[in-house]
């Protein structure tokens, strides 16, 4: 397996005839999927989505892939081609929009609605264009074609991207559910028929590349789903990702069957089913859906509520009802039926959501207790087929943290596929296909760009340690007014403390530090207050660690006498 080095140069420029790609996010994290391919001085973005913040970066909302290497070539960008629509493949279309608005967006019917929706919060409104699986379709020197693949999001596609320097065939997110709910399997026609084409290029969806065999199919959760309902002896409060349109159709039926009704709770939730209602691609049965005011009337036996707040999120209507905080009030006998699955990293703010909720005296089903959640990604053995069945020249992993690229590079190599033909990169290494081969050439800057309230990158990883610091460790500000001619203190410091333990005494050991740091710094004729400030700065640190263990942030500030 070819893996990038970290002593890679920048990318020279594309030799002619080569094609380029380079993916902007995605590559050793599970979100923010961007990939960026050039050919013939054009480029083609497939799929533009943010990454969720984890606990070392507090304050962010969301983090978006880095576009500096393509900013001064925007007029350059031909289409912005989404291949589903979850956030995390569209969530940052509106932030590239807004520095060039009239990019055409390319996506399915579904797909775009999201989008649009998202965007009209934006104040934005695209050239979209509509695609359908078997279209195909060019954008510049790119020939896209657009292939069915199954997902937990409906409409989601696989695109084959033919140019002259070869064809690449990127799966998106996909898996391989035989008896899919709305019976749109993924094309394994098309990609066998790609594949006897001559596919140069294989990106493929590692998410779940170490979990061996078969992802289950969506059915097989219909008999746990039924039961809550038929067995739960008052309301069921159901929580889903908003964009899971079958997993909650399969709700809805089930409810229906057992003669309760349903109301959707929580603004995505209420928009993203109106949509998919819309569209076609929620079947709703007459009379079921009902606002949460005529939802009153109803016995509890009879009461279903579909919200969002599955991953433990603090606003969402689920953990707002675990903290009491919600007018949905948790009661003894109430069912909540989780039906997602638990991302990497928010364990323990669902399992917060599910103590709150059990100590109300509901009933949680999730997971963990029964079958209610089926991932949305192939499993190893679902990847294996697609490589026997595509036979491609190189493998190029993408969609995972490193443990799921290299599981998936392995299983490409268990196929047949050449190890040095298997391409394992992360953010920002650049990936050229030329004569036929493909080899990593360099990189391009792959920051994380932080989107913090109003303030679209100024949230720097510095900023974000001083939070930390500021959380974990506290605040100090010494203030200290000093002599202008003698460069010694005129008077005792003051201390200003915040998160660090304190007492009276506390700071009694450190002004003979400060003392003796501005006497040295008068013998050596420093008497520049940002100087001295830096040098209290540290002289503080430093005896905070000695005498307590702790490294607060020390802010310091000098006053001529």
């Amino acid at each position: 397996m070819s893996h990038p080095h970290p002593e890679l140069k920048v990318a020279p420029p594309l030799p002619k005839g080569g094609l380029r790609i380079v993916a902007l996010g995605g590559l050793g994290e599970i979100g923010r999927n961007m990939t960026v391919f050039e050919y013939n001085g054009k480029l083609l973005v497939v799929d533009c989505g943010v990454l969720f913040p984890e606990e070392h970066q507090p304050g962010v909302d969301v983090i978006l892939p880095d576009f500096t290497s393509i900013r001064d070539r925007l007029d350059d960008v031909v289409a912005i081609v989404l291949t589903h629509g979850h956030e995390d493949h569209i969530g940052a279309v509106p932030y590239l929009l807004r520095e060039r608005r009239d990019i055409p967006v390319i996506g399915s019917k579904l797909t775009l609605a999201f989008l649009e929706a998202k965007l009209k919060e934006h104040g934005i409104k695209p050239r979209s264009v509509r695609v359908k699986e078997g279209d195909r379709r060019g954008f510049g020197p790119f020939d896209c074609e657009f292939v069915a693949v199954n997902h937990s999001i409906p409409d989601s596609l696989a695109i084959a991207i033919r140019t002259g320097a070869g064809m690449v065939l990127h799966t998106g997110d996909f898996k391989m559910d035989q008896f899919p709910l709305d019976e749109r399997i993924t094309d394994l026609r098309a990609f066998a028929r790609l594949g006897e084409e001559g596919v140069d290029l294989f990106l493929t969806d590692s998410t779940n590349a170490e979990v061996p065999g078969f992802t289950t199919s969506e059915r097989d959760l219909n008999p746990a789903i039924e039961q809550v309902m038929r067995t739960a002896p008052r309301r069921v409060i159901v929580s889903s990702f908003a964009s899971h349109v079958h997993r909650i159709q399969q709700v809805l039926d089930a409810a229906h069957q057992y003669g309760r009704k349903v109301a959707f709770v929580g603004r995505s939730m209420v928009r993203n089913m109106g949509i998919a209602r819309d569209l076609g691609y929620l079947k709703v049965p007459q009379g079921l859906i009902v606002g949460l005011k005529e939802l009153e009337k109803l016995p509890d036996h009879q009461i279903t509520l579909v919200c969002t707040g599955s991953q433990g999120e603090p606003m969402a209507a689920l953990s707002r009802m675990a903290n009491r905080d919600h007018m949905i009030r948790i009661g003894e006998g109430d069912t909540v039926l989780l039906a997602s699955s638990l991302i990497p990293g928010n364990e323990n703010a669902i399992y917060r959501v599910i103590n709150g909720l059990t100590r109300w005296g509901a009933n949680v089903v999730h997971k963990g207790n029964a079958k209610v959640h089926v991932s949305g990604h192939a499993s190893a053995g679902e990847l294996v087929y697609c490589y026997n069945i595509v036979k491609p020249r190189h493998v190029m992993p993408v969609h995972g943290e490193w443990r799921h690229l290299r599981a998936n590079g392995d299983l490409a190599i268990r196929t047949g596929v050449e190890p040095d033909r298997v391409i394992i990169a992360e953010d920002g290494v650049v990936v050229d296909l030329v004569d036929g081969r493909a080899s990593i050439t360099g990189k391009v800057p792959a920051g994380n760009v932080y989107v913090d309230g109003m303030a679209v990158g100024g949230a720097t990883e510095a900023s974000l340690k001083d939070r930390v610091t500021l959380a974990e460790e506290g605040v100090v500000t010494v203030v200290a007014i000093v002599d202008a001619d003698t460069g010694a203190l005129a008077e005792a410091p003051d201390f200003l403390a915040r998160g660090f333990v304190h007492d009276e005494s506390t700071f009694e050991t450190v002004v003979p530090v400060i003392e003796k740091v501005l006497a040295k710094a008068a013998l050596e004729g420093v008497g520049d207050a940002l100087q001295l400030e830096q040098l209290i700065s540290r002289a503080v640190a430093s005896w905070a660690f000695r005498t307590h263990r702790r490294k607060p942030l020390v802010i310091p500030v000098i006053i001529d006498a």
